[in-house]
């Protein structure tokens, strides 16, 4: 098990810091030799500056040194708001090496500051997690290697550190799944913070609990696959065959008879094959060939 929360990252206050003219090269220019600074354009009277400003600077420190960040009124600094054509605030850019290598100009939503702040220290080769993305990476490794005890005390210390982390919440669920424990998965997502309620990674996890219910009641393939084979049109046979192929791991099979399902009634039992690819997709990871090629060939059957 990895253990998190021994290192804290730097203060706050070496991480944000106000900016003058006379300083800005030594914590702007050079100081983003070693790593990222945003800069953000301000002035105490600009309403969204109050808004953005404590967004980046809590997004900022939540990178735990990965980036930094220099606050510039331009009131008291208009030399530089100048040189850096500064026409309207807030206006925030990101150096790297030097240069500046991403910006924006007004106030935009909390969602949008933090995947900024990720964007700029990707550029320069960080981690804006801190760290917990590597040890959400190794959790994902010892749930898949079935170290389920191990796996569970590493996300559940990703979410004691960052109580809004999506991945450690959908961790410890599908940590209870695997377990077979769906009440207690459905208890730990119903605990989640309801700014994080709506993320693909706890959808993806309410949809394999749901998937997981269906197993408990799937019949036996072999008999379900020869009803199909008896009687083609037999929709709700194919459809059971489809719950217990997902049931058996086959997921490629099931998405297969689902497909098919489909392609012979599109509205029988008010979209029930729809309904169920839409579920089985959801589960799946964004990249799983399954869920591209399945969407392909269902896209291609709605709009054909």
């Amino acid at each position: 098990m990895l253990e998190l929360g021994k290192t804290t990252g730097p203060a706050a206050a070496d991480l944000v810091r106000d900016v003058t003219e006379a300083d800005f090269m030594a914590e702007v220019i050079d100081a983003s030799m070693k790593v990222p600074v945003i800069v953000d354009f301000w002035a105490p009277w600009c309403g969204p500056c109050k808004t953005l400003g404590p967004a980046l600077e809590a997004a900022v420190v939540r990178a735990k040194g990965a980036v930094r960040m220099a606050k510039v009124d331009v009131d008291r600094n208009q030399m530089i708001a100048g040189q850096l054509r500064v026409q309207s605030i807030p206006t925030v850019y990101a150096f790297w090496q030097g240069q500046p290598i991403d910006g924006f100009q007004g106030a935009i939503p909390p969602s949008e500051v933090e995947a900024f702040v990720s964007r700029v220290v990707q550029a320069a080769g960080g981690d804006a997690s801190g760290g917990l993305d590597e040890a959400l990476d190794a959790a994902d490794e010892m749930l898949e290697q079935g170290a389920l005890t191990d796996a569970m005390q590493t996300y559940a210390a990703v979410v004691q550190e960052d109580p809004e982390n999506a991945r450690g919440f959908a961790g410890m669920a599908r940590v209870e799944i695997a377990l077979g424990d769906l009440e207690r998965a459905e208890a730990i997502l119903n605990g989640v913070p309801a700014a994080i309620s709506g993320k693909a990674e706890i959808e993806a996890v309410h949809a394999q609990i749901a998937l997981a219910r269906q197993a408990r009641d799937a019949g036996p393939v072999a008999e379900l696959r020869a009803a199909v084979e008896a009687d083609p049109a037999d929709h709700q046979a194919r459809f059971d065959l489809a719950q217990a192929l997902y049931a058996d791991g086959q997921v490629q099979e099931a998405v297969d008879e689902l497909l098919e399902l489909f392609r012979r009634d599109r509205e029988w039992n008010d979209g029930a094959a729809r309904t169920q690819l839409f579920t089985i997709f959801d589960a799946l990871k964004p990249n799983d060939p399954v869920l591209l090629n399945g969407r392909r060939k269902l896209s291609s059957m709605i709009f054909a």
